[in-house]
């Protein structure tokens, strides 16, 4: 693996097949694994090149557990340096600030203009619009913003004040997530208010899950607001409207989880876009324009015939990522690329501390007993053997002292 400069050749003088992944998540992390890891794809002077503005990848699934401190930031926050290591593939710290799909170039902020010969655009979506001043508004998807809301947590609890509020805009899997690791946290200290403008949390997961959810919170004493918008917020409060009146929550920390939004270089591109901005993209994941050109996850639109809407999910861009490197690899050995096909595996959210809910081909799981099949299941998704076996022997020892422990104290009771 190399990082910096990108080199133009691979192996000999002749000029490489550079294949261009922008975006180190879910979608071109592991398109690019599962691409160098085919059989024959060393003798094919092809060159992979990885581009992302962070150094790391975020296995955002797993990130509400470095809040609590159930996990560490290196196990779900690898740098691409250590994940690369050995691998024939090249990365390259770079911000995307302009592709020209007509002439097959990325445009890098350090970088320069990068030309490709085939390009998979997997650089995910930001976070929803927040309303205007609300600059002390904290959001949760990056490491960054893991760092940001350690800090303000850690001056709450530092304080003098006897109760913390704690306000979280959207009731998606993000904010119920972090609802019950925030009231896990804080314990009695904490007042944390669920705000969602539907009529339900979790509206696109099962019933069972959003009844284990509902159940999970309430014993948290995590107070939901149903059917209620956001007016104002400013720095220790917050306006919300409800059943056509408005009540102003005094509130120390707010975190806003609602909705996303395409970036401003998905939207600028030169293309065919659906209403929401998404890139319109065959079954095979390569869009309808250029088939040259590759699109995962929340960016992009496939079009079945049935009109199939995806769930913006980790494991869609997952399951998206092995079929587009199955299809550049049928490219580059002049085969037909063959369509993507979702298989919905269910779902699993995490409700706290040691306790979360699963719903898989129906069979549904809730408690501590899930959190651990939860975890695991995670773990094994996680980029790199190498890396996998760091966090389970890691996680081993963690338990293993926990019971050492236990188990010590119980005889010095005896």
């Amino acid at each position: 693996m190399e990082t910096g400069k990108i080199s133009e050749t691979v192996e000999g003088s002749n000029v490489a097949t550079k294949i261009c992944i922008l975006g180190g998540g879910f979608g071109g992390l592991y398109t690019a694994l599962y691409l160098q890891s085919f059989r024959g794809f060393k003798h094919k002077n092809c060159q992979i090149i990885l581009i992302d503005s962070q150094d790391h990848i975020v296995f955002t699934p797993l990130l509400y557990e470095v809040i609590t401190d159930e996990l560490k930031t290196w196990e779900i926050a690898p740098s691409f340096d250590k994940l690369l290591k050995n691998k024939d593939i090249q990365f390259c710290q770079d911000t995307v600030e302009d592709i020209d799909l007509k002439t097959s170039q990325v445009k890098l902020l350090e970088g320069g203009n990068l030309p490709y010969d085939y390009l998979v655009i997997a650089v995910g979506v930001t976070n929803g619009k927040i309303p205007n001043g609300a600059e002390n508004v904290l959001t949760f998807r990056t490491l960054a913003d893991t760092q940001r809301l350690e800090q303000k947590l850690q001056s709450l609890e530092n304080s003098s004040q006897e109760k913390i509020l704690v306000s979280i805009v959207g009731g998606g899997p993000s904010g119920v997530e972090l609802a019950g690791k925030i009231a896990d946290r804080l314990g009695k200290r904490g007042e944390i208010r669920l705000i969602e403008r539907g009529k339900e949390i979790l509206k696109s997961f099962t019933p069972a899950t959003r009844k284990n959810a509902q159940r999970a919170l309430d014993k948290r004493n995590v107070l939901i607001s149903l059917q209620t918008g956001v007016n104002a917020i400013e720095t220790d409060k917050i306006t919300i409207l409800q059943a056509g009146e408005t009540a102003v929550i005094p509130t120390d920390l707010i975190l806003w989880t609602a909705g996303t939004q395409m970036r401003e270089l998905v939207k600028n591109l030169d293309c065919s876009h659906n209403s929401r901005g998404q890139l319109i993209c065959e079954p095979t994941l390569q869009l309808v324009d250029y088939p040259e050109v590759f699109a995962l996850g929340d960016v992009a639109e496939i079009s079945y015939p049935n009109n199939q809407q995806l769930p913006a999910t980790a494991q869609v861009a997952y399951q998206q990522a092995s079929q587009a490197a199955k299809n550049l690899w049928k490219t580059l050995n002049n085969k037909r690329p063959r369509p993507f096909h979702y298989l919905h595996l269910g779902e699993m959210i995490t409700l706290g501390m040691n306790t979360a809910a699963i719903s898989s081909f129906g069979i549904s799981l809730s408690g501590s007993f899930a959190a651990l099949v939860r975890l695991g299941v995670y773990i094994q998704r996680l980029p790199t053997l190498s890396h996998k076996f760091k966090v389970i022997r890691h996680r081993l020892q963690v338990w293993w002292q926990h019971l050492f422990g236990k188990s010590a104290s119980h005889k010095k009771l005896r």
